[in-house]
């Protein structure tokens, strides 16, 4: 008796250009499934896209969406495709409500259009906003202090909507701050303008970035400055494989932090970006910014238990280490 191969899972893999849905894409491609970009590149990078085939098209498009779904055979959906800066959320609110809850709008008709029930979403731990306690688990309360992080759980609110209404199994994944690179150097972290903190630093002390810019040195943590959970972002799109798998075992709707679980403060980034370069971070110490809570570290007890997920890059050493080639003055190979 002949046993053919099981058919490799299409998976509509939104804003699969950007930052942590390039990374993703690898991982499903690893994986033995098919990833389907679906980017219109205003933040993400064409040559980022290696392991499946890029459709350019803009999230609010319903129609493009159906007809990429139904074309492309998709059996499921990933989406990441979202603006996702808290500053600029807070300047241009309507166009994160535009893009970011626009996009969930179309995108959700046109999974009902086409039967497409499976949906894992990128959301944050902006969603909690300033929480009454650390660790953060799943239990506390959602009160987003930014328009970033109430389009997200706006979102999370219209997927459990579409749960009950027409059958939607979800995962919303809120994850902490995303940092490092693939271990393998393929694809990178390439934002315009850089926010993050890790690239900053780096590129700070290769001379290449301003100084760094160090925002409150009087808050109640050890060294004074903020803490912060850095989940390795190949990490992150484990989890996504994980979480993916698991809604199409029959598990879900999932709602999920996704951390390490350990805090690193400013302070020991620069000490750690120092120690990886070899170079001191030249910064400026300025006062505290509106809304940044002292600490924010993930519970990640949930997803452990529910997807047996553990982040494996959790040495702050390692994770700027990963970063550290792409932001360094030598030749560097193709970017992700």
């Amino acid at each position: 008796m002949t046993h053919l191969p099981a058919k490799a899972a299409r998976v509509l893999v939104t804003g699969g250009a950007g930052y942590i849905g390039s990374h993703c894409c690898k991982a499903l491609s690893r994986a033995g499934m098919v990833p389907v970009v679906y980017d219109n590149l205003s933040r993400g990078h064409a040559d980022a896209v290696r392991w499946g085939p890029l459709v350019k098209g803009d999230m609010r498009d319903g129609d493009r969406l159906a007809q990429v779904l139904k074309e492309e055979r998709i059996d499921a959906v990933i989406h990441f495709a979202a603006f996702a800066y808290v500053g600029e959320s807070v300047q241009e609110p309507q166009m994160y409500y535009d893009n970011n809850v626009g996009g969930m709008i179309a995108l959700l008709g046109a999974m009902q259009r086409e039967g497409v029930k499976t949906l894992v979403f990128s959301s944050s731990c902006a969603t909690y906003g300033v929480p009454d306690r650390v660790p953060i688990d799943e239990t506390m309360a959602q009160a987003p202090i930014n328009p970033y992080g109430r389009s997200k759980l706006i979102c999370e609110w219209m997927m459990e909507d579409a749960a009950s209404a027409w059958g939607l199994n979800y995962a919303a994944l809120r994850y902490f701050n995303a940092a490092g690179s693939d271990p393998e150097f393929e694809l990178s972290e390439r934002h315009d303008p850089e926010t993050h903190l890790i690239p900053l630093a780096l590129m700070a002390a290769q001379g290449t970035g301003a100084p760094l810019q160090v925002f409150g040195t009087d808050y109640p943590t050890p060294d004074g400055t903020c803490v912060r959970d850095y989940i390795h972002v190949s990490d992150l799109a484990r989890a996504h494989v994980l979480a993916l798998d698991a809604l199409r075992g029959g598990a879900g709707p999932l709602k999920l932090n996704l951390g390490t679980g350990t805090g690193t403060s400013v302070q020991e980034i620069l000490d750690a970006v120092e120690r990886v370069t070899g170079h001191a971070v030249p910064h400026q110490n300025s006062p505290r910014r509106a809304g940044d809570p002292p600490e924010l570290v993930a519970n990640p007890g949930h997803a452990r238990e529910v997807l047996g997920f553990e982040a494996r890059w959790t040495n702050i050493d390692e994770i700027v280490g990963h970063a550290a080639p792409w932001f360094m003055e030598a030749p560097k190979v193709a970017q992700g």
